[in-house]
Formats: structure tokens, sequence, C-alpha cells
């Protein structure tokens, strides 16, 4: 079984999936769709115009959908970027943060100019968080509260003490 999750967007869908395959290694854009005239009445977009963008950022799919404005993304949804370095944590942030929200960075969070949200983490992470009565975790949580994107090597002292 394969789970592909699909990105509602306005009129963004082809725009949004060229920028992600921008950023991420391995990526591509696997097919665009367009609407066609039949169903007008109801979708109301024009024929011709992008349906939906099949691509794959470093091997996951995603469907990127023109549905209108009717939804839009929430923080409830987040995509988790694990990163073995503090270059890659940067090079993402950079990237994805560029023209999004500032106000929604935090502890590693950020939003993209198209609204979504990603989770920009290093890896192994959550290993500081397995037993959380610990000093160590205590003090890794501490200092991530505190940061917008993650310092790996401040996580790392904070967790050793």
């Amino acid at each position: 079984m394969k789970i592909t999750p699909c990105l509602w967007f306005d009129t963004q869908a082809e725009e949004a999936a060229r920028f992600y395959t921008s950023v991420f290694p391995n990526s591509k854009i696997v097919a665009v769709t367009h609407y066609p005239d039949a169903g007008q009445e109801i979708h109301g977009k024009p024929a011709g115009s992008v349906l939906t963008v099949l691509f794959e950022l470093d091997g996951q799919t995603f469907t990127a959908l023109n549905g209108g404005p009717s939804f839009k993304f929430t923080e409830a949804v987040s995509f988790q970027i694990e990163c073995d370095t503090q270059e890659e944590i940067d090079a993402y942030w950079e990237k994805l943060g560029a023209g999004g929200d500032p106000a929604a960075q935090q502890c590693g969070w950020l939003k993209d100019r198209f609204g979504l949200s990603w989770q920009v983490v290093p890896k192994g992470m959550e290993k500081m968080f397995e037993d959380s009565s610990s000093p160590g975790a205590r003090r890794a949580m501490n200092a991530l509260l505190e940061m917008k994107k993650l310092e790996i090597e401040k996580l790392e002292r904070a967790y050793q003490g």
C-alpha cells in the first residue's frame, strides 16, 4: 500500500510543486493534469487550467490539487525533514522559510509561502526525549523551546549538561 499526501491549493499547485522539487534533492514533477470543459458548472475552473500535479520529493510521492479557495493549510498537518547536519537544517530553513510566515517559526517549525508547515529537525532528536523525566531531556526541551531554527550543537550541549 502506498499513501500519497494530496495538498489542496487555490491556484498555485504547479508553482508549489516546482518550488518544492527545486528545494529537495532527487525530486521531480511526474505528471500534470488539466481541467476539462466538462463539469465547469461545478468546478468553475477554466478548461485547460492545471487540475493536479503529481510530484516526488526524494522518492515520496505527493499530489498538488488546484481545488479553489475553500480550504487552507493549518499547522495541524506538517511535514518533518530529518537532517544529518546543521548545514542541512540551515539550507532547508532558508529555502522553505523564504516568503513564509515568520510568526509561525518556533521549535523547528516553519510555514512556507504557500502556508504549508514543515518541521526541520536533526535526525535522531527524539532519542533526547525518550526518557522525559531525565535531566538531559528536561534541559534539551528547555533549549528547544527557546529556538526558532534548531541548532544541533546547542541541543546536544543542553542534553549533555
